[in-house]
């Protein structure tokens, strides 16, 4: 439950001070940005500390090594959250993020199915489990989706190279 409330909390605050004051933040998009990699800073630290021995425990036990893919993932979240900061980045890193949600999704379901613990309470039931990962997944499909030169005038100006979308380099 913490990283859905991360996420949405990180993302509507954003979207708060791009209204208010700061003019790159005035989009969805960015604010989203923001918020899944303050989500993916966090869930990506656990990988390394307070949750290490739980997370290693919902690896299924048909895959090799699950202390070496708890530390591979969390190096994976934690190198995407700051790929998402970057618009020039962003999109890659939601498309690598996307893809990292499915691959973890099987320990998700293992960790529900057989009960696991994390941070000393019962993992999230499966429902709610997928319903959230679903979620995660739609936000980062979201950083994908092709933007318009409408959609970019409507927002006003956005950091980087995404403001000036016939332009490269």
């Amino acid at each position: 439950m913490a990283p859905l409330i991360v996420l949405t909390t990180v993302t509507l605050l954003l979207r708060v001070i791009g209204t208010v004051a700061a003019a790159p933040l005035n989009a969805w998009r960015p604010a989203l940005r923001g918020g899944l990699a303050a989500m993916f800073t966090v869930t990506g630290i656990t990988h390394f500390a307070v949750l290490r021995a739980d997370l290693i425990a919902m690896v299924p036990p048909a895959l090799p090594r699950p202390d070496l893919l708890v530390t591979l993932t969390g190096i994976l979240e934690l190198a995407g959250a700051a790929a998402l900061l970057h618009p020039r980045t962003a999109r890659w890193a939601a498309a690598g993020l996307a893809l990292l949600l499915v691959a973890m999704f099987p320990a998700n379901v293992y960790a529900a199915v057989e009960g696991a613990a994390l941070g000393g309470s019962a993992a999230t039931p499966l429902l709610p489990r997928t319903l959230m990962q679903l979620v995660f997944l739609a936000a980062t499909v979201a950083v994908l989706w092709p933007r318009t030169a409408a959609a970019d005038r409507r927002a006003g100006h956005l950091a980087g190279t995404e403001a000036h979308p016939g332009r490269t380099g």
